[in-house]
């Protein structure tokens, strides 16, 4: 089973699952993602995959094939393209839909493993330490302007040249990257929202892809079971131990 999603980055926070423990999660708006187009291997493009878009786009922004495209869903309203502003497939979708259809966080469940790709913020053009975290020159004395340099980077007169794929110092950041094998925490339908363990590629406000995990599948983490509170014997380690028998009255 492979599904996905389009989601926007809204940040991180804390909540505590079933069993008590507080978790670190990334909370992410998946929804609602218009279906926009469904491929099929029999018909002309002879691929299985799914076509989505997800945001608001002002009409005015948008050439006239991009509204013909969704204007074969009717997601063009009042000036508005409505989930056009981002627009992805996803090969081998194993949910039946069809043009039109709306789509939503309920496509994962709690316990579930998704990988999620996003872009990484840009860091500009950095040094090797950064970079590539090199130790970098001494500190000492008579070392002056070489704590930070990438030293020698050729060879001598044979064969002359610098190597491929020498780390130096250049623009940083700014990647396609895939975090993998991210659990989902919480699923809140009415919101749009899932809450992810750890952190995903982005800022805040960045657009990412929500996809079933590749390596894990549909596998979901065993969730022991929640703990068992009874008011009246609250704090006993077990049953109450059977009292002990009286001795006998002397006569």
């Amino acid at each position: 089973m492979s599904v996905g999603l389009i989601a926007k980055k809204l940040g991180m926070t804390q909540v505590y699952d079933p069993q008590g423990n507080l978790r670190d999660v990334t909370v992410l708006e998946v929804g609602p993602c218009t279906v926009l187009q469904v491929k099929t291997k029999e018909g002309k493009d002879k691929y299985n995959a799914v076509q989505l878009g997800f945001g608001d786009q002002k009409q005015q922004r948008m050439s006239k094939a991009e509204l013909g495209h969704l204007g074969k869903a009717n997601v063009v309203k009042d000036g508005v393209a409505h989930c056009g502003r981002v627009v992805r497939e996803f090969r081998d979708f194993s949910k039946e839909v069809k043009v039109g259809d709306v789509v939503g966080p309920t496509l994962f469940e709690v316990g579930q493993y998704v990988d999620v790709i996003g872009t990484s913020k840009g860091k500009g053009f950095q040094g090797v330490i950064f970079r590539h975290h090199m130790q970098g020159g001494p500190e000492s004395h008579g070392h002056k302007g070489w704590h930070r340099r990438v030293g020698a980077i050729g060879m001598r007169s044979f064969p002359g040249t610098v190597r491929r794929n020498q780390r130096m110092p250049g623009h940083m950041g700014d990647e396609r990257i895939t975090t993998q094998n991210l659990e989902v925490v919480q699923v809140r339908e009415k919101e749009n929202l899932l809450l992810i363990q750890g952190s995903v590629p982005g800022t805040r406000g960045g657009y990412v892809i929500v996809r079933t995990s590749v390596k894990l599948g549909t596998e979901k983490r065993k969730l022991p079971a929640p703990p068992v509170s009874d008011k009246k014997g609250a704090g006993k380690a077990g049953p109450k131990a059977a009292a002990p028998a009286k001795a006998p009255a002397k006569k």
